[in-house]
């Protein structure tokens, strides 16, 4: 299979990075959000690519957005994307009528913010959610507990996988409590408990929350393709210019070898990435048949690679940066923090193995 970027995806991978090329973000804010790079976003019609073209989009699918998430990883840009198109738009466009569609995303391109409550305390992306909804009149009422859930402040609507499927929450509905929650990258993240929240019959997705979750986890290898690619890039740069002893950092074989080893684990990652994006946008999923070589197979060992060896990965490169990596106002010091708020989000390291073994022993 090739899986080189077609002509569409090198065009919108280039606007990505001249657009990351003006609107350079302070790795030192505090906000954790670039807003003018989020507008700037929206008005290149990077957040339109996967809209319906009545919705005036693009109409194009997950390959084209992930080339945008991976850009934005490899930038390690501090805007919405993630969450918004990954978790969100794509969810949306794959379980949601076409009444839905319209009604929840005609502003999307302009900027509207989504998100998913993907995580619950102690399971993430729980296969049986703990979180119910009630059928209640012509809605449900949904109670329960979310936690990592990122911009869940500034977003128009959350996507809550149930016990009956996916619903869509406001987050200022009566019964609905944020609570602000501290992360590595600083970036905005809460848990929402929900108290007997009313949702209407129209914001009811309803499905699968299998699709929400393949969608969401092919989003987050291909970010994290982009971050990971884009700190070992940083760092070889620095390695290249920074001398010791009258030689650059990179002439010496200690330093080359640990180089070497993350541009292994980064290249990895790559297909991976690449693999399980191919997979889910061709609707390639093991309903039908248990095995590694499926989307949920691919998006196992992806999620365990995530969670174990790209925060080792970004633990090396933070080493060769030596006191210039603890740096806040330095790149590197986001990379590094955001990879372990992904390496969070997915479950860590050993449930994502549990899962793996559980895949392969059932083959």
């Amino acid at each position: 299979m090739d899986f080189s970027l077609d002509q569409t995806q090198e065009t919108v991978a280039e606007i990505v990075v001249g657009l990351l090329a003006r609107e350079a973000s302070d790795p030192a804010d505090p906000s954790g959000v670039n807003p003018a790079l989020w507008e700037a976003m929206a008005k290149a019609d990077l957040l339109s690519l996967a809209l319906p073209e009545r919705l005036g989009g693009a109409d194009l699918g997950l390959p084209e957005v992930a080339t945008v998430l991976t850009e934005v990883g490899r930038g390690a840009a501090p805007v919405p994307a993630l969450a918004t198109l990954g978790f969100g738009l794509l969810p949306v466009l794959a379980l949601g009528t076409p009444e839905q569609q319209d009604a929840l995303l005609g502003e999307v391109g302009t900027g509207r913010v989504l998100t998913a409550a993907l995580c619950e305390p102690g399971a993430a992306f729980p296969a049986t959610p703990a979180t119910t909804a009630v059928a209640d009149g012509d809605g449900v009422v949904v109670t329960g507990l979310k936690v990592a859930v990122p911009f869940a402040d500034t977003a128009y609507r959350i996507l809550v996988p149930t016990d009956a499927g996916v619903v869509l929450v406001d987050p200022t509905a009566d019964g609905v409590t944020l609570a602000p929650i501290s992360t590595s990258s600083r970036g905005p993240e809460f848990s929402v408990r929900l108290d007997g929240v009313r949702v209407p019959a129209a914001e009811v997705l309803g499905g699968d929350n299998q699709v929400l979750y393949r969608i969401a986890l092919a989003a987050i290898g291909a970010y994290a393709d982009g971050l990971l690619a884009g700190a070992t890039t940083l760092t070889a740069e620095h390695l290249r210019t920074r001398e010791q002893f009258g030689k650059p950092l990179a002439t010496f074989q200690a330093v080359a070898q640990q180089i070497a080893d993350a541009y292994v684990t980064s290249r990895t990652l790559h297909v991976a990435a690449l693999a399980s994006v191919w997979r889910v946008s061709e609707g390639l999923d093991a309903d039908s048949a248990i095995e590694l070589g499926s989307a949920d197979g691919d998006l196992e060992v992806l999620s365990y690679w995530l969670a174990a060896e790209v925060p080792a990965a970004m633990r090396t490169l933070h080493h060769l940066h030596g006191g210039l990596g603890v740096d806040v106002t330095y790149p590197m010091h986001r990379y590094f923090s955001i990879a372990k708020d992904l390496a969070r989000l997915v479950g860590g390291a050993s449930s994502r193995l549990d899962l793996v073994g559980a895949r392969c022993s059932s083959i």
